[in-house]
């Protein structure tokens, strides 16, 4: 059944869509002209029409962003936008009975003390509202670690009788790690989809308040037609430099990023895979992921499911739309330039997967934009890189010839030297990149609460001043890194999805060396080709050159929390959720500061602490069987599991591989068997580090004692 992509008039919002691509298409009729006839006024024959091919798409991703933040602007301005999902009111009345809703909070591999601080802070903003029967919450756990695997059952208990949430809250660990996030989701759909109209999708970082939830299911009830309402998270407990200008750039500019979007895409949206509420019917229906074809990294499984799964939405018939107007959504953001790269090196090969989608039969206009601009975020690294040796070859040719210049009269009729017009190409670039920051100014001064909650404008100005010095040193890393990214998943050289480091100690000199060393090299070979050149062109490289050869110590300083600590110390940085925080925030950093020193295991049982808690100790034993299926296993898979039960207790859990201690915690029957051997058996028919193991938990001294103690 076809569906209502939008509750407003679809002429409007083609009328917007058009405003929006006719601005675009002018700024690139302009810069492309410029262009154009400025290489037809140079000798440069051999690489003219390469330099101009490169130079259009990346006007088109300039002019494009230059756009969203214009139209952003106008949209905030007027502080009420009539084509948005926001100008229909559901009302403030009850949630009708048939409103269910899950809340799934895929991990893997995370701290789980920390998730539950999350999942108890929701939990309780909920229950504030008087909606909270109308929610479930599920932790879709996907982690290969038997340490992390006890430890989330550990916790979910916990939260669970800190909550009194018995029979609200409930936890699922996958016996098969298939198709990563996107396979759990799936897993829930099939297992539990049909008991709910909606899912909310968070990630182990995210953080939505109760009334925020509340407002999105009461406006998928007012729009039946909408199948994804997605979020705009802002960036939340940054500490490090790195972060915490990530985050004040999110929360000064994102908003008016995210109602640009809107402005153009209206019904035709996308989603980012958390911080959204899906209508799980449709999901099911119509969401379900095709394998590409091919093997990967282009083909295969699709990584970057978010994209594909809001375009498969819209095929269907149900609008996508982006709730840049709710607050009280969040997420974190990595704490270094290498964990943010190491992030951004998945996102790279998920995205440029999506080549096989963008002419795909029955996708709408807006979700083949989406999955283009995706492409694009990463390929135009490469295409940099590609605009700038083209023209450092140039250059070269032109000063090497020995010959006298000669440039031609411009064919447009401007009365301006080819420098001027090159000058003036420059300054058009400049303007696209930097002038949308003079419209968080003028926002901020049309909303004195807001300026106020950002520190005023004095802050704000050396914020900028500061942020866009530091992000133009690091763009040409950020371009080295991302172009090498592109070319290893072209070269076929795919990446594993490890768990994301989201509390760093910050990044040492060593591992800074080592992904930062060859753009240093880089940049001094350039530099010196540069300098030889000419010492103008190296005067043009130069902020480019300076960045590679500080890659090494700006990534390393603004790793460290302390110099965060600086930062926010004398005022730099400030978001909302600093001066002004949420009670949600608030009660999140509560329970965080609140989180004991975890216990750390003594060496000698560290690696296999999970293990050992969960076949020893009788409560976690309880807790760990209890979440396991009871069935008859294949005589030969039983035979096999026996062996390995009898190997573990014979020659310790040392001598097993991981995925050997998973499978054998993964079966009912050997945790019940094993707990009862190992506390019957003889200890002569059991292996020493066993023992050990048993006489320290005996004697309550599997912990490493503090020194201060």
């Amino acid at each position: 059944m076809k569906r209502s992509p939008s509750p407003v008039a679809h002429a409007s919002g083609e009328g917007r869509r058009f405003a929006f691509f006719l601005l675009v298409g002018l700024i690139m009729a302009g810069g492309l002209a410029l262009m154009a006839d400025l290489l037809w006024r140079l000798p440069v024959d051999f690489v003219r029409w390469p330099i101009l091919a490169v130079y259009a798409v990346l006007l088109f991703q300039l002019a494009f962003g230059f756009a969203t933040m214009f139209f952003g602007t106008v949209v905030l301005c007027r502080r009420r936008d009539p084509l948005s999902l926001a100008a229909t009111n559901p009302g403030d009345g009850p949630l009708p009975e048939d409103a269910r809703t899950a809340i799934i909070i895929p991990v893997y591999n995370e701290d789980s003390r920390r998730v539950c601080a999350r999942l108890r802070t929701i939990y309780r903003s909920l229950k504030s509202t008087g909606h909270l029967a109308h929610f479930d919450f599920f932790l879709l756990s996907d982690s290969t670690k038997p340490n992390v695997w006890i430890a989330e059952e550990v916790n979910w208990v916990e939260t669970c009788r800190e909550l009194d949430a018995s029979g609200r809250v409930f936890y699922r660990k996958r016996r098969l790690n298939i198709n990563k996030k996107s396979g759990n989701v799936s897993d829930f759909c099939r297992r539990w989809g049909g008991h709910y109209r909606y899912m909310v999708c968070l990630d182990a970082d995210s953080l939505m308040s109760g009334e925020t939830i509340v407002r999105l299911v009461k406006r998928m009830e007012a729009h039946p037609g909408t199948g994804i309402i997605q979020t705009a998270p802002a960036l939340l407990n940054a500490d490090s430099p790195f972060a915490r200008m990530q985050q004040f750039v999110n929360r000064l500019y994102g908003r008016m990023s995210a109602a640009g979007l809107n402005f153009w895409q209206q019904g035709e949206g996308n989603y980012w895979g958390h911080n959204a509420i899906i209508r799980v019917a449709p999901f099911i229906e119509h969401c379900a992921l095709p394998d590409l074809p091919g093997v990967a990294p282009f083909g295969g499984k699709i990584l970057s499911h978010d994209f594909v799964e809001a375009a498969l939405m819209r095929k269907a018939g149900y609008a996508v739309w982006l709730a840049y107007d709710l607050d009280g959504t969040y997420e974190e953001t990595p704490p270094s330039l290498v964990d943010s790269a190491a992030r951004d090196q998945r996102w790279c090969q998920g995205n440029l997967q999506h080549t096989w989608l963008l002419f795909s039969r029955g996708l709408h206009f807006g979700n083949r934009l989406h999955l283009f601009n995706g492409i694009l975020g990463y390929a135009s690294s490469l295409l940099w890189l590609a605009f700038l040796v083209l023209s450092t070859v140039a250059v070269y040719r032109l000063t090497q010839s020995g010959l006298t210049l000669f440039f031609l009269p411009s064919r447009l009729g401007l009365p301006l030297e080819a420098s001027q017009q090159g000058l003036l190409l420059f300054l058009l670039t400049i303007g696209l990149i930097l002038s949308p920051k003079a419209g968080v100014f003028l926002l901020l001064a049309l909303d004195r609460e807001k300026r106020a909650a950002f520190g005023g404008f004095l802050r704000v100005g050396a914020g900028v001043v500061f942020e866009i010095i530091f992000f133009t040193l690091l763009a040409p890393v950020m371009m080295l890194l991302h172009a090498n990214f592109v070319i290893g998943v072209m070269m076929g050289r795919g990446v594993s999805w490890s768990a994301q480091n989201r509390e760093g100690e910050g990044t040492a000199w060593l591992a800074a060396l080592r992904a930062h060393g060859g753009q240093t090299v880089i940049g001094i070979g350039w530099g010196m080709l540069a300098w030889m050149i000419s010492p103008a062109f190296f005067a043009w490289m130069s902020p480019l050159i300076l960045g590679w050869l500080l890659a090494v110590p700006l990534s390393v300083w603004s790793s460290r929390a302390e110099a965060g600590c600086w930062l926010r110390r004398i005022g730099l940085f400030l978001v909302p959720e600093e001066t002004r925080p949420a009670d949600e925030v608030e009660t999140l950093r509560r329970l965080l500061s609140e989180l004991p020193e975890a216990p750390e295991p003594i060496p000698e049982v560290a690696a296999d602490f999970g293990l050992i808690r969960a076949l020893l100790d009788p409560s976690v034993n309880a807790i760990h069987t209890s979440l396991l299926r009871v069935k008859q296993l294949p005589v030969e898979q039983d035979a096999s599991l026996g062996a390995l039960r009898e190997r573990l207790l014979r020659e310790g859990a040392p001598a097993l591989a991981q995925r050997e201690k998973m499978a054998l915690l993964g079966d009912f029957a050997s945790c019940a068997w094993l707990h009862r051997e190992l506390w019957l058996r003889p200890p002569d028919r059991l292996h020493p580090w066993w023992r050990r193991a048993i006489e320290r938990y005996n004697r309550e001294s599997l912990y490493r004692i503090p020194e201060s103690a």
